[in-house]
């Protein structure tokens, strides 16, 4: 890996470090015992602020299109942040700077695998979303195919996927707010504070509340994470490569760090985790679902423009964060307990690095952003779920479209409460899995299940609906059944001896499958319908291109 030596100007140089010095002169003993103030005040004051927007919101929400689109009234810059907002979870701020502490260099996959997927969503799927869908992903994938059957495999992929990826934004909330509590909260009564929040973000707010909450998230979560990585690199005198070798010399692991494999050293694991990591993206339903909220193909194309180039500069930080806290926590007997882990648990270096280069007020300020950043996401995937039931199951599968927009809204609200209940939970029974791990198997879900589906059938004239509901609850099937019999839940939440699938990963066996037999039962459908469904793909597919025939969001 090339060390780059990074220059800086005299006076911001010593700006920076007269204030590396006052923080390191603030810094005090950590007592878990104790609660940190400053971090509560400013949880409350961001509370505040989005429950004042979510209130404005609800003023706004009135129709179904706005509860699910913001009425496409989000310009491409805004969406951009947006989803930034939504992809820069708990997982990958915690997660990742912790892979990265543990690690070293693996730590890395995890943010190029994450980053990796933009460009697919980029050049295969904003634009023809925006034109062929409405409120759901599984308004595209229906576009041409069965509604009935096609929309009630989506939802169900949406909700599974939902599923995991909320316990990964609920565990790192409960182990943060317990953690910084200190005796004043339980774990479990974390759960039911992140949980209620949720619940009245998305209840009464809708997308335009989820959105704005988002977009706070993520400005607070980049500024946050550019001071923390300035501070690290002004430690070094902005010298990359002395802060890799001080890595190297205090980490127990020494020169492996700096070394693939160490982490992931099984090629297909390795393989595996890369496939869900990059295609999984595409099949995220809560990432799907923003490119609804902007008025036209244009903005959407903006949209992932922007969130690409928030979320790679992102990822360098939680490098620069993982590494920075290997040699500035780990070497420090305060941030670590009597066998030398880390207070607090695993998942916790980029906490303890805030108060490390910044002490109490940083650490309640980048503690701050952390919930911030789990009440956004959660929110959208909550939002994605509650969608898929209202939208898909009820109003299109259940009631073939035959409901008022009060009503679907009404029913929406009703699977808020339900998701947030099963959220809280969820966060509970898990609250001993790395947050990036659970992630990981979320991405391989939405690989496995919605993402190829929905490639082909915006791309394939031979998708019928036969092939597609084959392909996509297979997918789904063994994806989630691999995951259960692997190590991570088998072994871990289970307790169970040994695992019975050995990889952590199921991406590389059931994607391939998922395609394969979308494929296989298409080419041998010989029916009528199947036959109508293949012809249908010209009409789909100029509008597809061209945006003709497309419902404008705000007339949703």
């Amino acid at each position: 890996m090339r060390a780059h030596r990074l220059a800086a100007g005299a006076g911001l140089f010593g700006l920076l470090a007269s204030a590396q010095a006052r923080a390191e002169e603030g810094v005090g003993q950590i007592n878990l015992s104790q609660t940190n103030w400053t971090a509560i005040a400013m949880f409350v004051v961001f509370v505040a602020l989005t429950l004042v927007i979510t209130y404005w919101a609800a003023q706004r929400t009135r129709s179904a299109a706005m509860f699910y689109t913001a009425g496409g009234n989000i310009t491409g810059l805004q969406n951009g942040l947006a989803i930034a907002g939504d992809y820069m979870s708990a997982a990958s701020f915690l997660g990742i700077s912790s892979l990265v502490y543990a690690n070293g260099y693996d730590g890395l996959i995890y943010s190029i695998g994450f980053l990796v997927g933009w460009p697919i969503i980029m050049s295969l799927m904003a634009e023809r979303l925006r034109n062929l869908g409405k409120f759901t992903f599984a308004d595209v994938v229906s576009y041409r195919l069965a509604q009935t059957p096609i929309r009630s495999m989506s939802a169900v992929g949406t909700l599974v996927t939902v599923a995991f990826y909320l316990i990964a934004q609920m565990v790192g909330a409960g182990q943060l707010i317990k953690l910084l509590s200190g005796s004043l909260l339980e774990y479990w009564q974390a759960e039911v504070l992140v949980g209620v929040l949720m619940i009245l973000y998305v209840t009464f707010g809708g997308m335009l509340a989820t959105t704005w909450v988002q977009i706070i998230k993520a400005l607070m979560l980049l500024g946050g994470a550019s001071f923390m990585a300035v501070m690290v690199l002004v430690h070094f005198g902005f010298d990359v490569t002395e802060m890799f070798a001080k890595a190297v010399e205090v980490h127990p692991k020494h020169d492996a760090i700096m070394l693939p494999g160490a982490f992931v050293a099984d090629p297909v694991t390795t393989i595996s985790l890369g496939i869900a990591l990059m295609f999984g993206t595409a099949g995220l339903p809560h990432i799907l679902m923003r490119f609804f909220t902007v008025a036209d193909q244009k903005e959407a194309r903006k949209s992932v423009f922007y969130a690409t180039s928030f979320i790679g500069y992102f990822y360098i930080l939680t490098f620069i964060i993982g590494f920075g806290a290997i040699t500035l926590v780990r070497t420090n007997p305060q941030y670590l307990d009597a066998k030398g882990g880390l207070l607090g648990g695993a998942n916790m270096p980029a906490v303890w690095l805030a108060h490390a280069v910044g002490g109490n007020l940083l650490l309640g300020f980048i503690s701050a952003v952390a919930f911030a950043t789990i009440l956004a996401v959660v929110s959208g995937l909550t939002l994605a779920g509650a969608s898929a039931i209202s939208h898909d199951l009820y109003a299109s599968v259940f009631r073939h479209g035959r409901v008022d927009s009060k009503t679907e809204m009404n029913v929406s609200k009703i699977a808020t409460v339900v998701l947030g209940v099963v959220a809280i939970f969820l966060g509970i029974a898990f609250e001993k899995e790395n947050v990036a791990f659970m992630v990981g198997l979320a991405f391989a879900i939405a690989a496995s299940s919605n993402f190829p589906v929905l490639l082909l059938s915006m791309y394939w004239k031979g998708l019928t609906t036969r092939g597609a509901l084959f392909g996509g609850w297979l997918g789904l099937l063994v994806a989630v059944v691999l995951t259960v019999l692997s190590k991570g839940i088998w072994v871990t939440v289970l307790g169970n001896a040994a695992p019975i699938f050995p990889y952590d990963n199921p991406a590389l066996f059931s994607m391939p499958l998922a395609f394969f037999c979308c494929w296989l039962f298409s080419i041998t459908d010989s029916s009528k319908r199947g036959q109508d469904e293949q012809g249908k793909f010209e009409g789909q597919y100029i509008r597809s291109m061209t945006g003709i025939g497309a419902e404008g969001a705000a007339n949703h």
